[in-house]
């Protein structure tokens, strides 16, 4: 199976996929989003400083992703992992690039999810996630609804709606991706390493077209 980087707006379902492929196929799931909110979490001076950026629907600087994602990396020469959240400029797709390669990382495919921004709005506004397992739920979908409402089904603890998950912040954010994140779809297209997922489809469906992706030679 291939290294997968996951591009797309937020809410397109890439930590659910994720998810799925972690416990079916033995992936390594690496989530920038998911290492930032452990740093505010953390309560640290960094933390406080992350957390107002991401409330404000910003991004963090390249430089700090860069080092974040570089760490971790690091750890995963052996085993299959998903970049999820990263990269989301053109700069982190080009050092992203160098990396993989330095680390002898090259059987790697990037893939689109498609969603509309209605269609992601909606889903942003019913998802919650367990704090410890960081799995991720919609309450207004129903493939994806907890079995008991409000408690994660693997972890039985109480389900949490992540903060910059507000309308208001979600659009601002769709649009930050429109502008920062759409180029680095033709980025991996003229690499002729792209391949595109839509991402409104049903959840089987968009299983077993990443699966397709990531296994085709």
């Amino acid at each position: 199976m291939k290294n997968i980087i996951f591009i797309a707006p937020p809410a397109a379902g890439k930590g659910t996929i994720s998810d799925y492929l972690v416990k079916n196929y033995h992936y390594e799931h690496l989530s920038t989003g998911d290492l930032l909110r452990d740093e505010v979490a953390s309560g640290s001076l960094l933390g406080k400083e992350i957390d107002k950026i991401i409330s404000s629907g910003n991004f963090v600087s390249d430089e700090l992703m860069i080092q974040l994602v570089a760490k971790e990396l690091d750890k995963l020469r052996d085993r299959p992992f998903i970049l999820d959240g990263f990269p989301r400029t053109i700069e982190q797709a080009q050092r992203l690039e160098e990396m993989l390669i330095s680390l002898g990382l090259t059987n790697n495919v990037a893939i689109y999810l498609d969603i509309d921004i209605d269609t992601a709005t909606k889903r942003a506004l019913g998802r919650v996630v367990c704090p410890n397992c960081k799995r991720s739920y919609n309450i207004y979908n129903e493939e994806l609804k907890p079995l008991r409402d409000n408690i994660c089904d693997d972890c039985g603890v109480f389900l949490e709606k992540r903060s910059d998950d507000t309308e208001e912040t979600f659009k601002m954010r769709f649009q930050k991706y429109l502008e920062k994140t759409s180029p680095i779809v033709d980025y991996y297209e003229k690499k002729n390493r792209l391949a595109k997922v839509r991402a409104t489809d049903d959840l089987k469906t968009i299983y077993n077209n990443v699966i397709l992706e990531a296994k085709n030679d």
